[in-house]
C-alpha cells in the first residue's frame, strides 16, 4: 500500500535551487515535503546510500 500525496508543481519548482548548474532541493525543504524532521532524511540518506546512483 503506498500513501501518496499530491503536491502542486509549483511549490516543488519554486524549492528548486540552480548551483554551479545543478538542479539542488535543500534538505530542510525535502524533509518538510516528506513530512519529517531534517534529521531523520539525513539519517536515511545515509543508511540508503549504497542503493543511490550518480
Amino acid at each position: 500500500m503506498s500513501d501518496k500525496i499530491s503536491i502542486p508543481d509549483e511549490i516543488i519548482t519554486n524549492k528548486i535551487y540552480i548551483i554551479r548548474d545543478q538542479k539542488v532541493m535543500l534538505d530542510r525543504d525535502l524533509a518538510e515535503l516528506y513530512g519529517v524532521e531534517t534529521k531523520r532524511l539525513k539519517e536515511a540518506v545515509r543508511r540508503n546510500k549504497e542503493r543511490t546512483s550518480n
